[in-house]
């Protein structure tokens, strides 16, 4: 890589390293694996910045997807809904239980169904970026995060009535 390349990534990693960082930790559900995603990403992109440079992001975000996606399916199990615990009643906040609980349904998601929804909704991306990440059509984006959100409400009944209440995921 030369110089400027080497200075354009390292823009690029200071500028994004958070949102990336959150993307990782959502995919991966614990911050090691999350740090260990995004870097074994970073190390992919930088050995094609040349080639990459004109959408760097997508570049990272589909190679973060496409290793826990088999990462998962290497692991060749799910979490089954009835196994997740109750949040704790201690005196934790319900919106922090109600995180807890969303992080724990949404592990128990198919790999794509989850990852529709945390491009969509945690990442705030639109549609055809979505789609565009992952290789798909906008209609499957949209079957998929319907499929997801119903599969969300009829495992985890108790996220129900927030589901309802946030934007786009009636």
């Amino acid at each position: 890589m030369n110089r400027e390349a080497r200075e354009s990534f390292t823009e690029f990693v200071t500028a994004r390293s958070g949102d990336l960082k959150r993307l990782a930790y959502v995919l991966a559900g614990d911050h090691h694996a999350a740090e260990e995603l995004l870097q074994n990403a970073l190390a992919k992109s930088a050995a094609r910045w040349r080639h990459i440079r004109d959408n760097p992001e997508g570049y990272v975000r589909r190679a973060m997807y496409n290793e826990q996606v088999s990462r998962w399916r290497r692991r060749g199990r799910e979490t089954a809904a009835a196994d997740l615990p109750d949040p704790p009643q201690d005196d934790r906040s319900a919106e922090v239980d109600l995180r807890l609980l969303l992080k724990q349904a949404l592990l128990t998601l198919p790999p794509r169904k989850r990852a529709v929804l945390v491009l969509r909704y945690y990442e705030d991306l639109p549609e055809a970026e979505v789609a565009a990440i992952l290789g798909c059509s906008v209609g499957t984006v949209r079957s998929q995060c319907h499929r997801a959100v119903a599969q969300l409400r009829e495992r985890v009944p108790r996220l129900a009535d927030h589901l309802e209440a946030s934007p786009g995921m009636s």
